[in-house]
């Protein structure tokens, strides 16, 4: 059996906002991109359960240095649960476990239950959830039949807007916090509103500065896959974009060599302290600082030289 020669890994930068498809798992998309892109480096920001659809950015090379402010972003979802029903994973590619009566239930109700949920809050993680417990992820005790305690952990939801109302089906607009389930708040509702839910679609539509509006399918990828790595490359959204809202700071030549030797330098004007964006001269953008109360900045996250996105 004849096998085709295995092609090069590159070294590509850039951000890629997939348009994750349902079915998926988030690793499984990652790796799937990555061998189209043949991009030595890659991660995502934070996964998707294999139901949800939408938003996934995916770093490349020296972007993979930014996943963390990605992962700690604040995310939007539209999720549509079905009350009446609970399955063991949360959503409906589970089994149901549990019935009730959805109820005639009117706006007014439902909107004083959701007021509960508004703002910091605590969640009791899943069972189907990859955290770890003695060194097991929960989703593999729970396909064997068992169940840990799990302690509950503060999440915020910054916005929680009903959308639409028709008997079983609840639509919502979530925007929250990293960690939480959007699986766990819509069972939560059930159980605030005297009976119990699961989630039958949940799409994200916004992942920190990402949305929908800038994100490409599986198919396009593979499509732009046939058409040359300049095509694919064309896809990427450069590393910076994910930090867009950070102050930024150029220096000249001989400031830029010192930076990325690892040293402070003096910034050219008075500023704040905190995190900011480095570019040389040129506009390249060569990572990521910390400025100080005396305008010193220090370099904390710099890209290598080959940090550019390659076109061919």
């Amino acid at each position: 059996m004849v096998t085709e020669p295995r092609l090069p890994r590159r070294a590509v930068t850039g951000i890629l906002v997939l348009d994750k498809p349902d079915g998926m798992t988030s690793n499984r998309a990652l790796q799937i991109a990555r061998r189209l892109f043949r991009a030595r480096k890659a991660g995502h920001t934070g996964s998707l359960d294999p139901l949800a659809t939408g938003v996934l950015p995916l770093c490349f090379g020296e972007a993979t240095k930014l996943s963390g402010r990605l992962l700690d972003s604040i995310k939007t979802y539209e999720v549509i649960g079905r009350i009446g029903e609970r399955t063991d994973t949360g959503d409906a590619h589970g089994v149901v476990v549990e019935r009730g009566d959805p109820g005639p239930l009117s706006a007014a109700q439902i909107e004083a239950a959701l007021s509960a949920f508004r703002g910091p809050i605590e969640q009791v993680p899943p069972m189907y959830s990859a955290l770890k417990h003695e060194g097991r992820r929960l989703y593999q005790i729970a396909r064997a039949g068992g169940s840990v305690e799990r302690p509950a952990r503060p999440v915020t939801i910054h916005e929680l807007a009903l959308l639409s109302w028709e008997s079983p089906h609840l639509r919502l607009r979530v925007c929250c916090s990293k960690g939480t389930y959007i699986r766990t708040l819509v069972e939560d509702i059930g159980a605030a509103l005297g009976s119990c839910a699961h989630v039958r679609q949940l799409r994200r539509t916004r992942a920190g500065p990402f949305d929908l509006s800038q994100a490409v399918s599986l198919d396009r990828i593979e499509q732009a896959a046939t058409e040359g790595l300049a095509a694919l490359d064309g896809l990427l959204i450069p590393a910076d974009a994910a930090v867009g809202d950070l102050p930024s700071l150029a220096f000249d030549a001989a400031t830029t060599k010192r930076l990325c030797q690892g040293q402070e330098v003096a910034a050219a004007a008075p500023g704040s302290p905190g995190t900011v964006r480095l570019y040389d001269a040129d506009g390249v953008f060569l990572g990521l600082g910390e400025r100080d109360a005396q305008d010193r900045v220090r370099p904390r996250r710099l890209f290598n030289k080959d940090g550019t996105v390659e076109t061919c």
